[in-house]
């Protein structure tokens, strides 16, 4: 099983998927569709669903969960509100926007405690109430292998549970400022970086301070990567929200048809050289503002030796 780059896959079949208007005002990367909100949804659950086949015929395992509530439209980004650890570890994290609250399943956590090896369960929702909010792998994108985790500064990934968070999961933590073109703070940090077992790609021209940006590759260089550096368009692009997977057929970057686009010749030649690229179409969903990675909560524990049956 590989450290970094999981096999197996939680995704959330959306009901009611539409841009959240919770989450407008400091989602840069959130637009809004033309079409009516039915057509929205119709065209999301066809892009979903779709994009399960891709990943299922490429020899990733994909346990998917229909979403069936009414006031839950981001809950095709189930990466936010709880993670899986190598050593049998998860976490529950507090949402910023009360909408996305309500993504939280037992179920899930069920699955995986019936399927996986689970020691712990870690609960932070209770700080919700004081507000310190913490999204995840859309907050942190995480280095399993180096035991790092890359933060931008927002009011989604607040320092106190940040610091919490990484001592007791043992997480170093790299924060830094990102800002877009207007100055605007990013939002998550899996929109500006994706970290795969042996390369990262990065949108370094978005972190202002030089020393930080120093910081961040010469830590991806110690573990032995490859830096690919993203441009801001192809950052805007979703060129930055792509996760590296484990299948039968070895390693592949899940990224949408929208971010490979985006990049160049050279860019792709330094990721192929690491991993295959596995474009998925879903640009009715990226005008939420998240891409790929945001649709995939990747599972880092060992499988019990005999299971339940459970969804997939």
């Amino acid at each position: 099983m590989s450290l970094q780059a999981p096999k197996d896959v939680v995704m959330i079949r959306p009901n009611r998927f539409r841009p959240n208007p919770e989450t407008e005002a400091d989602n840069s990367f959130q637009t809004r569709p033309q079409a009516s909100e039915e057509d929205v949804a119709t065209q999301a659950l066809a892009e979903f669903d779709a994009a399960v086949e891709t990943l299922r015929a490429e020899g990733c395992h994909v346990h998917v969960f229909q979403d069936r509530r009414e006031d839950t439209p981001d809950s095709v980004f189930p990466n936010n509100w709880f993670s899986t650890h190598p050593g049998g570890h998860v976490a529950i994290y507090p949402m910023y926007a009360p909408s996305r609250r309500l993504e939280r399943r037992v179920d899930v956590i069920d699955m995986l405690k019936t399927t996986y090896r689970v020691q712990e369960v870690t609960d932070y929702t209770g700080l919700e109430p004081d507000g310190l909010y913490l999204e995840g792998t859309g907050a942190m994108v995480l280095d399993h292998i180096g035991r790092l985790a890359f933060v931008a500064r927002s009011h989604r990934a607040d320092p106190i549970l940040l610091e919490r968070f990484c001592a007791r999961f043992g997480y170093e933590p790299i924060v830094f400022d990102a800002v877009d073109a207007q100055g605007k703070p990013i939002y998550h940090t899996n929109v500006l970086m994706a970290v795969g077992t042996r390369f990262a790609m990065v949108g370094l021209e978005m972190v202002p301070d030089a020393e930080r940006r120093a910081t961040i590759v010469e830590r991806l260089v110690e573990t032995g990567r490859e830096v690919i550096e993203l441009s801001a368009d192809q950052i805007a692009s979703f060129a930055g929200n792509a996760i590296e997977l484990d299948s039968a057929d070895g390693p592949l970057l899940a990224l949408s048809e929208r971010a490979q686009s985006a990049l160049t010749a050279a860019q792709i030649a330094q990721i192929t050289a690491h991993t295959r690229l596995v474009p998925l179409s879903i640009p009715t969903i990226e005008n939420a503002g998240g891409s790929v990675r945001c649709m995939i909560a990747g599972i880092h524990m060992a499988r019990r030796a005999t299971s339940q049956k459970v969804p997939s």
